[in-house]
């Protein structure tokens, strides 16, 4: 498994001072999923408010990337401390070129180093059998469907809408979503 040390911040929560971190982290075969502290993110698309990936299982979005040798890794308005994992200590030193770590802006952490393929794994195939309904049924008229279909449909075309990477995709994704809306509206009067 490919390892880099990397800078962390959770953004969720917080403008420019939430938690951050610079760990080693691990990447997935695919290098699509990134592990550091018992965690694993995702990168999010263009629907991203402030980080560029998110956390899996809480869906906390955090900024990550490479570490910085000028030490500016926070953003310029941001505060607060940075957690170095104490395992990669002298590397990190070794990237920043210097012999110790400024102590008003950094502390050393130790963090979990358990890599939780198994668990990620199970909720992301957990995100495509929980339903009973066919993933198609945005493809099928509003009126083919019962209302439990339509309000999953509904949930399910507002996520593909959230996560279009272009404006054009995501107009003609609500444009259905509001087709099976306007149906489901029609029913209940």
């Amino acid at each position: 498994m490919r390892t880099e040390i990397k800078y962390l911040e959770l953004k969720s929560g917080f403008s420019g001072n939430g938690p951050a971190w610079i760990g080693l982290v691990s990447f997935s075969k695919s290098g699509k999923t990134i592990y550091f502290n018992g965690k694993a993110f995702q990168r999010i698309g263009s629907a991203r408010i402030q980080g560029n990936f998110r956390d899996i299982e809480s869906k906390d979005e955090y900024w990550i990337s490479g570490v910085k040798k000028d030490l500016s890794d926070r953003h310029k308005f941001g505060g607060g401390k940075i957690l170095v994992e104490r395992r990669i200590l002298n590397e990190y030193l070794e990237i920043i070129d210097k012999k110790e770590l400024p102590k008003n802006d950094f502390e050393l952490t130790e963090v979990a180093v358990e890599i939780p393929i198994e668990r990620i794994n199970q909720i992301e195939n957990e995100k495509y059998n929980t339903s009973h309904f066919s993933n198609n049924l945005h493809f099928k008229e509003p009126n083919e469907l019962s209302n439990s279909e339509i309000e999953f449909t509904i949930l399910e075309l507002l996520e593909e809408e959230k996560n279009a990477k272009f404006n054009k995709a995501r107009r003609s994704v609500k444009r259905k979503r509001l087709e099976f809306e306007t149906e489901l509206d029609n029913r209940k009067i």
